[in-house]
Order: C-alpha cells, then sequence, then structure tokens
C-alpha cells in the first residue's frame, strides 16, 4: 500500500503522457470528423469545431492550474485538451465554431470541477475517466439541443450556406430538453 503522502494522481511518465496526448488529438479528428461518413463540410465543420474546442479548453485549463498552483503544469495542459476533445464529441458535427470555443470554455471548468471533487470525495480514477470524458460527454450532449444551428437550418430547401448540417438538429427549447 502506498505512503498515505505519496500523490497518486501524479503520473510517473510526463512525457509519455504528452506523447498520448498527442495521438489521442490526432486520432480525434478521423473520429469526429469521419462521423460525417464523407468528405465535405459537415467533416470539415466537425474537425474545425474539435481544434478549437481542443485548443480553448487546453488554455483555460492550464489557466486555471496556474492560478491554483503558482505554476502550469503539462499534466494538466494534457487533461485540459482531452476535456475539450471529449466534450465537443457530440456536437461537433452540429455547432458553429463560436459554440465550439463555448464549449471549450465550459469543458474545462465543468470537468476541472468534477476533477477536483473527485480527489475530494477520494474516489478511485486514475485516468480521470468520470470527469472528463463521463461529465465533459454528459455536458457536449446537453449543449448540442442549446446551441446546434438555429430553426432555419432544420429544412435544407432553404437553409442558409452557414448551417453546419442543414435538415438535422436545431437547437431549441425542446431539443435541450430531449437532451
Amino acid at each position: 500500500r502506498p505512503a498515505d503522502t505519496e500523490d497518486l494522481d501524479v503520473p510517473h511518465n510526463v512525457p509519455f503522457v504528452a506523447l498520448g496526448t498527442a495521438l489521442l488529438w490526432f486520432g480525434w479528428f478521423g473520429f469526429n470528423g469521419g462521423s460525417a461518413l464523407a468528405t465535405g463540410g459537415v467533416a470539415v465543420a466537425a474537425a474545425v469545431n474539435s481544434e478549437i474546442a481542443g485548443s480553448v479548453a487546453l488554455f483555460l485549463w492550464l489557466l486555471i492550474d496556474w492560478l491554483r498552483n503558482g505554476r502550469p503544469g503539462l499534466v494538466g495542459l494534457c487533461v485540459g485538451a482531452i476535456a475539450g476533445l471529449a466534450t465537443i464529441t457530440p456536437a461537433a458535427g452540429f455547432v458553429q465554431p463560436w459554440a465550439a470555443f463555448l464549449i471549450g470554455i465550459l469543458a474545462s471548468i465543468s470537468c476541472y470541477a468534477c476533477c477536483e471533487l473527485r480527489k475530494k470525495l477520494g474516489f478511485d480514477d486514475a485516468l480521470d475517466v468520470w470527469g472528463v470524458h463521463g461529465m465533459g460527454g454528459f455536458i457536449g450532449s446537453v449543449l448540442l439541443g442549446a446551441l446546434a444551428d438555429p430553426e432555419e437550418c432544420g429544412i435544407p430547401a432553404i437553409a442558409s450556406k452557414s448551417c453546419v448540417n442543414p435538415g438535422t438538429v436545431t437547437r431549441s427549447g425542446e431539443q435541450f430538453a430531449k437532451q
């Protein structure tokens, strides 16, 4: 049994954490962009939104770590990136880039809070799967109903060219409640 003073949240190999994050991020473009099952506007929007949300969450997580711990950390940077990517995934092909930016902000704040809650409660979650993937995915799913394209994008025949994915999900109170 490890000593009570040992911090179990510190990884034993930080360069491998960075390498794993880079590989995940690269793969996430194929995952989110490839979910469109075709090349085109929806795939590009999903890839762009993934980059925006991941980058914004990475940066904000880094700032939160810096403010709370007095210095930025590479591990926090990596966890923040994954939080942004996990949170944008349900909405990547259905929201505008401004919404991906907002989702990145909300991802870092909410996932950081969930990770801290997990530590405070003493739960065993070595990779912050619940706080980052679980709660991030939940938040992204709920925000899809609030941040998807407007109602005029629901009918492909009259949808403007600015619609990300015409004829699919549109934002509304009803959609938000369904999510």
